[in-house]
């Protein structure tokens, strides 16, 4: 298992998933005044893959086609029906939801009918499936990964490659596909690749660091590039001496978990490792790697080392001295012709760390008060904009470049912009919440999407008892209920444009532990891994509360510039501590959302 230190050094770090099949409008029919064709098929019916519908009829006599219609949402919906699959010769149709969410289709309806020369005839009665059974839960092929299976999660643009990390994962294996079965090294941790085909996801490649050794937590952060070829990991607690790119990996001389990232890259379906990456002042208890962002081409890759301790401020300040423990630090390295170089060493305007232990009710982890800057971490796609987030600094600012000497509100957190030109790294802004408080932790998690104009950021501490979107920020009666805010870039700068809490808010349901963004920046998806609702699927009873950490997964969209709730997210089956929405990840198309249960013992991962 996973020493207890590592929950000293912040709040809940994503620890767990994985993916199997769990699975309106308008009446407007199709116009078919008086059928003439064959009868109607009999025995029409519907089995379940990920994310798909696999509907099968019996023949009608002289049939010569047939055509199958969905109803969007329904019958009470607005949506036209529509005709899938066209003319269909055989009596099967496997019908693919992957270009939508699960929740577009929560209601749809099917009906089928037999057509010849003279035409169709009549359909059959409207088909309901069970949306439930087409959740996906994907899991290795091997049982040893269960623990912290889903610690991390990342998916391609496309949504057809999705990366997985198990950082308690116990084999000595080295590299890919090595011997996953021996568990030599507990808690080296690991990262597996699978793939779309079909309605099914394949394995692709059980993935290992190079240098394996217990607690080491590879796979404690994973990234993707847009075609999923570059795949970078986090390993937070490694212990080489080494700096920069491919230096030794048998020195130990740093055995205080000084931390390194990997980089792996695909081609023709085979993985390999191309890059062994340490910072440029490798130190004692860094955690390099708690964080890793990769831009959409895959040259660009920011690293964070949360628990680096040099009292710089800025781009490439002193990196020498150790005067604060934990403040934190970022990393840039950019990739020309298949090598690595380090670019830039980021540090907060405000850099500092005061010591503190502190707890959140209801959370059974403990966070030190440090500004832990690089907590999370964020690219656009050219990997011209880094956004990072320090949930332990403690101005009392609100908005936007307030200010930032101010220490009066420990924990508030901060996010901080970072844009480059010509390979030069400059801080463009510094974001507070609109309602900043302490122990708010503003700052745990944020997302930014392609274009990088859109921000979006998570506060898991903040205490408001608001529910939806624009509510009373300045309520404090529901501690660690979490929220989500979002900024957008306009030709004045940054400003707020929502400030988004769970449906259902509720004390220590730490919404916000997880979220990401779609490329448009118009989806966004949020977890909160101690909601206690017993539902399941989507759209499900919210008010319960009787299953204690089972965790939940809320999905918004913004249309112009006002956001509203789409789906509460459940996984197909609920249960007590499951922290259902520890992690998640979100296809560029929004069309894919993977989110991440991590159980000590069985974590889980679910594709919607």
């Amino acid at each position: 298992m996973i020493p207890r230190r590592l929950s000293a050094l912040l709040l809940a770090a994503p620890l767990a998933l994985a993916l199997t099949a769990c699975g309106g409008s308008g009446s407007a029919e199709p116009s078919n005044p008086a059928p003439s064709g064959p009868v109607s098929p009999t025995g029409f019916t519907v089995g379940y893959d990920v994310k798909a519908y696999n509907f099968s009829w019996n023949p009608s006599t002289n049939a010569t086609r047939y055509e199958l219609f969905e109803d969007p949402d329904g019958a009470t919906g607005s949506q036209p029906e529509v005709q899938i699959g066209g003319a269909l010769t055989n009596t099967a149709y496997a019908h693919s939801l992957t270009s939508q969410l699960l929740q577009e289709r929560v209601n749809a309806s099917y009906r089928v009918r037999a057509c010849d020369a003279s035409g169709c005839g009549a359909f059959t009665a409207a088909l309901v499936p069970d949306l439930t059974k087409s959740i996906g839960q994907i899991e290795p092929n091997h049982t040893g990964l269960s623990a912290r299976w889903g610690s991390s999660v990342a998916l391609s643009a496309d949504g057809s490659t999705l990366a997985v990390g198990a950082s308690d994962d116990s084999s000595s294996a080295t590299g890919i596909n090595g011997d996953a079965t021996n568990t030599a090294a507990p808690g080296s941790g690991a990262v597996v690749v699978f793939v779309r085909s079909g309605g099914s996801w394949i394995q692709q490649a059980y993935i290992k660091a190079s240098n394996t050794a217990s607690y080491t937590l590879f796979g404690f952060s994973v990234a993707l590039s847009a075609d999923g070829n570059t795949l970078a990991v986090g390993s937070i607690w490694e212990r080489g001496g080494a700096t920069g790119i491919n230096g030794d990996q048998r020195d130990t001389s740093k055995p205080g978990s000084p931390g390194a990232a990997y980089v792996f890259t695909r081609s023709t379906n085979q993985w390999t490792q191309q890059a062994y990456v340490k910072p440029s002042n490798t130190g004692v208890a860094q955690s390099f790697g708690w964080s890793v962002a990769l831009a959409a081409d895959g040259n660009t890759l920011a690293v964070s080392a949360v628990g680096e301790s040099s009292n710089a401020t800025g781009i490439h300040g002193d990196q020498t001295n150790s005067m604060m423990p934990t403040a934190g630090a970022v990393y840039v390295f950019s990739r020309f012709e298949n090598t690595w170089s380090q670019q830039a060493y980021v540090k907060a305007s405000n850099t500092e760390q005061t010591p503190e232990y502190v707890t959140i009710p209801g959370f059974t982890n403990v966070i030190a008060n440090a500004q832990q800057f690089g907590t999370s971490l964020a690219l656009s796609a050219d990997g011209n904009m880094l956004a990072v987030g320090a949930p332990g600094e403690r101005s009392a600012a609100t908005g936007v470049d307030g200010n930032q000497a101010d220490r009066s509100a420990n924990r508030a957190g901060a996010v901080y912009l970072f844009t480059r030109s010509s390979s030069v790294w400059s801080q463009q802004a510094y974001i507070k919440a609109s309602n900043t408080d302490a122990s708010d932790f503003f700052g745990y998690r944020l997302a930014l999407p392609g274009n990088g104009a859109t921000l979006a950021v998570s506060a898991l501490g903040e205490a408001s008892k608001a529910t939806g979107i624009q509510g009373v920020q300045s309520d404090n009666s529901a501690q660690g209920a979490g929220a989500a805010y979002v900024y957008t870039r306009g030709s004045s700068g940054w400003s707020q444009q929502a400030y988004i809490k769970a449906s259902n808010t509720d004390t220590g349901d730490v919404f916000g532990n997880a979220l990401a963004l779609s490329f448009d920046g118009n989806t966004l998806a949020v977890g909160a891994p101690q909601e206690a609702s017993s539902a399941t699927g989507i759209n499900g009873d919210q008010t319960d509360n009787t299953v204690w950490q089972a965790g939940a997964a809320y999905v918004y969209r913004r249309d112009g510039s006002t956001w509203s709730q789409r789906a509460y997210v459940k996984p197909g089956s609920t249960k007590r501590s499951l922290a259902f929405g520890r992690t998640l990840a979100l296809s560029a198309d929004g069309h894919t959302l993977a989110v991440g249960a991590d159980n000590q013992y069985d974590g889980a991962l679910y594709l919607y």
